[in-house]
């Protein structure tokens, strides 16, 4: 799905005239209130029209993105675009699979609102396969806005020689006691803006958190594959991992055990302890990173493996937030499931990365027209995006992950 020429020009024609300021900042109401979620609904009638999805997210750039008169987000500085790209393993045609990635079309509103405000300096930042780039229109995207795109593939001399690679220590490491990102992430001068997808995916939902994962070098980036990428991995990366790690991952899910973590009873291939390095390796990477704002793009939802297999959802809402541990609580629940059973958010709580995993503790903010209006959960529709997430004995591979849960019992 690919936006024309004149649908292109039509979004344009609403763009501000005003000068530039100096500084720019997500609005001042979402600033002052770091530990809230915002909701926003869309209104899009189908999940292929390209249109109606770019003028929603130019709108909510646009209300969400102000020029600011004193000292915010200086327009000089490098904006780093995250969104979710992924190549599609499936050959089902090309509308089933839309909901895999970040909305192209709803991604390059967000663009143009940026660029209103006087931005130049983009980049766009993924780990995953070129062939994915093109396949919903990002690399046009990027040519017709010019924002640059980084090499996804590297040499062992690359991280070496730290070729366009950014390292940083983890302060309390427990897998990996240095990560690599692709520059220019986590360099002096650059604001990261984090558009996730809704999507269900072996860690559950797939979501802000997860998609950070996307700006590690690879092979650094494979956090989902358990020992053989810790204890097996390269040769080069072995100084960059923590000289203890079987101990200290043993000893923590063994605690995790003692303190009956929801579903690490499971046998399922993606089980217990891979979930166990994968929070970890995912908590090492957040501790590092500093996301300006982190947003989920659901116009439209997806249940499934987070790729070929799994069904669309027109769902028409977007989430987003200063934290992306809160806005991930709120999209699980709003997905079907109950967040305290997602053991990687209890464990980047005992961590020390987060202040709760309890959504009910997370003030709601519905965002319309420019404004925030107080809001509950349970004010929102759910939708059931079944995944494959620590399948129990009995239960079918794609299911809820919405057994009750007490958070008042487990406080961690």
């Amino acid at each position: 799905m690919t936006i024309t020429r004149r649908d292109f020009l039509a979004a344009g024609a609403l763009a501000a005239t005003t000068r530039p300021a100096a500084y720019f900042g997500p609005h001042p109401f979402i600033e002052s209130h770091p530990k809230a979620v915002f909701i926003r609904r869309t209104h899009v009638s189908q999940k292929l029209d390209g249109p109606a999805k770019l003028r929603e997210g130019l709108t909510l750039a646009r209300e969400i993105f102000v020029p600011l008169a004193k000292p915010g987000i200086p327009i000089s500085h490098r904006i780093i675009l995250k969104p979710n790209v992924c190549p599609v393993r499936s050959r089902r045609p090309e509308m089933e699979n839309w909901g895999t990635s970040t909305d192209a079309q709803f991604y390059e509103g967000l663009i143009m609102g940026l660029k209103e405000l006087g931005l130049k300096k983009l980049s766009f930042v993924e780990a995953n396969n070129f062939p994915g780039w093109n396949l919903q229109g990002f690399v046009d995207i990027h040519d017709r806005h010019g924002v640059e795109m980084n090499e996804p593939e590297r040499r062992i001399r690359n991280f070496r020689e730290g070729y366009e690679i950014t390292w940083t220590k983890v302060p309390e490491a427990v897998v990996y006691t240095r990560i690599p990102h692709y520059t220019p992430v986590n360099q002096p001068d650059t604001w990261l803006l984090n558009i996730a997808k809704w999507k269900a995916h072996g860690m559950c939902l797939s979501q802000s958190v997860k998609n950070n994962q996307g700006l590690v070098v690879r092979p650094y980036v494979s956090f989902c594959t358990g020992w053989p990428m810790v204890t097996g991995a390269p040769g080069f990366m072995k100084p960059d991992i923590h000289p203890r790690v079987e101990a200290v991952v043993n000893k923590l899910f063994q605690q995790h055990l003692k303190l009956n973590y929801a579903r690490y009873d499971s046998r399922a291939e993606l089980g217990p302890i891979r979930q166990e390095i994968w929070a970890h390796k995912t908590c090492d990477n957040l501790s590092v990173l500093k996301t300006g704002l982190a947003m989920i793009e659901g116009i439209v939802g997806r249940d499934g493996n987070g790729f070929g297999f799994g069904q669309d959802y027109l769902t028409n809402l977007v989430m987003f937030g200063k934290d992306p541990f809160r806005v991930d609580l709120v999209g699980l629940y709003l997905g079907g499931h109950e967040p305290g059973n997602v053991n990687m958010y209890r464990i980047a709580k005992e961590r020390g990365l987060s202040d709760t995993f309890n959504p009910w503790e997370v003030p709601i903010y519905e965002w319309i027209g420019g404004k925030a209006v107080p809001r509950k959960l349970t004010d929102f529709p759910r939708t059931p995006l079944k995944t494959y997430y620590l399948q129990k004995q009995g239960e079918p591979e794609y299911h809820l992950v919405n057994e009750p849960f007490d958070y008042d019992k487990y406080k961690v």
